[in-house]
């Protein structure tokens, strides 16, 4: 199984939103027990792809915008293509797997290491003037290095385990034919009275009203009450179910205010740096690409660990990270000496902690089967942000900074700003903003702590017997 992430990887990072969520959709159902590893290990690819397209373009393509628009038309629906048949659900395991565990811990690896890379050569490059040959050997080396989790694959097939120590359902691993058949199965043979999977998950969530189900379930057999069971939170939601639940709201708000505020800083960077004395902005650019990714890629990390040892909600983590955003506004709003680096590193940080913590909250909230759905809705909260805080927010206090500057009264005249004023009230009120999203942050992990508590009780997530995934 570890195969389809690893295929995944190489092309997580491009820029179709569709096959994206097709690898996202995909690896959350391959990989059931380990949510927060591959959310955080897709999306930290994903975080990567700037830096990784801006080598390619500076070097491969000669900073050539045509060339450039060329290989996004036509290079990377290529790589999609080859690669989309690699990309197939296969029988997820049903228990933990120390084999599993290992290879995910390498692929995590191979990230950090390629991240630090790409953050050293642009630093490199920015400062000291290279050879072509040395910018090529740059290049290849950060495409091995991309490759790297295609090791994992490799040494599957050359050394194949057997199936018994791979701790999955059936032998035939990876077949989606297979599992297929496999749910077939499981349909015919399905008594009448299935148990849902709100049902076999809670458990003693719900002790208190076995003997009213177990009244109300005779007397649907005997045909005198006809009732449609509600899903609860952890089964499988329709969209049309979804948005009647609160916490579904609470979450995208809280992701909203996350990543809206997170992308006007993104969108505006040069910008800050420039009205903040900084002229040369590409490491300041770097440096929130790197935090970002380590954002993600921690966030997923460290959200997994502790919801598995202390069945805390990933949630907190949010709540955490948004906290430290109110703080880091201030100091960018401040705009005291030394402190634009280190406000722009944590930003970055906290920005992709948002991405990894919001994508298994929802899986595991609202359940798998519309997972695609319910987390590009989630998602809408990007743009929806980027428009309100950065395009009306940010832009039209910048211009009528900068036309105040230059004595005039016309704003939108594309004049430069100079100073901390360009973004000062910016900041006040994107601080503002995240202390709103703090408070519905602590509603939704109250509210959804119970859910968490019943989950991982057991240390790790509990599968329903019977699945439809």
């Amino acid at each position: 199984m570890i195969l389809q992430l690893c295929l995944a990887l190489c092309v997580a990072a491009n820029s179709n939103a569709w096959f994206s969520t097709a690898v996202l959709v995909t690896n959350m159902r391959n990989f059931p027990l380990s949510r927060g590893t591959v959310a955080g290990i897709l999306k930290g690819y994903v975080g990567l792809s700037a830096a990784v397209f801006t080598e390619i373009y500076s070097v491969l393509l000669h900073s050539s915008s045509s060339n450039l628009l060329l290989f996004l038309a036509l290079g990377i629906p290529m790589l999609c293509f080859i690669m989309m048949y690699f990309v197939r659900p296969c029988t997820p395991a049903s228990g933990e797997d120390s084999v599993e565990q290992g290879h995910f811990l390498f692929i995590q690896a191979a990230s950090i290491v390629l991240g630090v890379y790409l953050l050293t050569t642009t630093i490199m490059s920015d400062a000291l003037s290279l050879s072509t040959s040395i910018s090529y050997t740059f290049v290849l080396i950060m495409i091995l290095l991309l490759m790297a989790p295609l090791a994992i694959p490799v040494k599957m097939t050359l050394y194949p385990m057997k199936p018994s120590k791979l701790g999955t359902l059936e032998p035939s691993i990876g077949s989606s034919g297979h599992l297929t058949q496999e749910e077939d199965n499981v349909e015919k043979t399905e008594p009448l009275l299935t148990p849902s999977s709100s049902t076999t998950n809670l458990g003693s969530f719900r002790e208190n009203d076995d003997a009213s189900e177990v009244a109300m379930l005779l007397a649907e057999g005997e045909g005198a009450v006809k009732k449609k069971r509600r899903p609860k939170r952890g089964d499988d939601f329709t969209f049309s179910e979804v948005v009647m639940k609160a916490d579904f709201w609470l979450l995208f708000l809280v992701y909203f205010v996350g990543v809206g505020s997170g992308v006007t800083v993104l969108n505006n960077l040069a910008q800050i740096g420039i009205a903040q004395g900084v002229h040369d902005t590409k490491i300041l650019l770097s440096l929130f690409s790197f935090c970002n990714f380590v954002g993600r890629l921690g966030g997923g990390v460290v959200s997994e660990h502790f919801v598995r040892s202390r069945t805390t909600p990933r949630t907190v983590w949010m709540t955490l990270t948004q906290i430290i955003m109110i703080v880091t506004y201030l100091l960018f709003a401040s705009a005291m000496d030394g402190t634009l680096y280190i406000a722009t590193a944590l930003i970055g940080i906290c920005f992709g902690v948002q991405f990894s913590v919001m994508i298994p909250t929802v899986s595991e909230l609202f359940g798998l089967k519309n997972f695609g759905l319910f987390s590009n809705f989630m998602a809408l909260g990007n743009p929806i942000g980027a428009f309100l805080f950065s395009g009306l927010l940010a832009g039209y206090i910048y211009d009528h900074e900068a036309a105040k500057q230059h004595g005039i009264d016309r704003i939108g005249s594309g004049l430069s700003c100079l100073g901390p004023n360009c973004f000062r009230l910016t900041f006040l009120v994107l601080a503002g903003v995240c202390g709103v999203g703090t408070i519905l942050s602590i509603i939704l992990t109250t509210r959804i702590r119970p859910v968490y508590q019943m989950l991982y009780s057991g240390g790790s997530f509990r599968l329903p017997q019977s699945t439809n995934h």
